[in-house]
């Protein structure tokens, strides 16, 4: 099996906000966090949706449940739920964060520069 990114405690607090558990009206969905496992795994390799292992059942169904959860907007509430951080002290310090020197606006190339003395040399 391929290895799970998800811990008890991370799926603990996910589960409650997945759509189809027992809960809810309709159809009960078959495995939730394998669901949000298989998610994960296309998100953390880049691979597409036929690249999908296996373990994680057929590639088409996973990406047709994906799709229902984007369109029913479930994924933005799971994360709105989730994110429970206070952004009041989130800053960023120019003293810190510098720019490369290539980014900096300076125009490249070998600058052959005259100096002002020639006498000197």
């Amino acid at each position: 099996m391929t290895r799970l990114t998800l811990s008890d405690a991370q799926w603990a607090k996910i589960a409650p906000y997945c759509a189809g558990k027992e809960t809810d009206v309709g159809r009960t969905a078959v495995n939730n966090r394998l669901f949000i496992e298989a998610v994960l795994w296309i998100v953390r390799t880049g691979s597409p949706w036929r690249d999908l292992p296996p373990e994680f059942g057929n590639w088409n169904s996973v990406y047709k449940r994906y799709r229902r959860w984007v369109k029913s907007d479930r994924f933005s509430k799971l994360f709105n739920a989730l994110n429970d951080s206070d952004l009041e002290y989130a800053m960023i310090d120019g003293t810190i964060v510098k720019v490369h020197r290539h980014g900096q606006g300076a125009k490249g190339g070998l600058v052959i520069r005259q100096l002002a003395n020639q006498e000197a040399v």
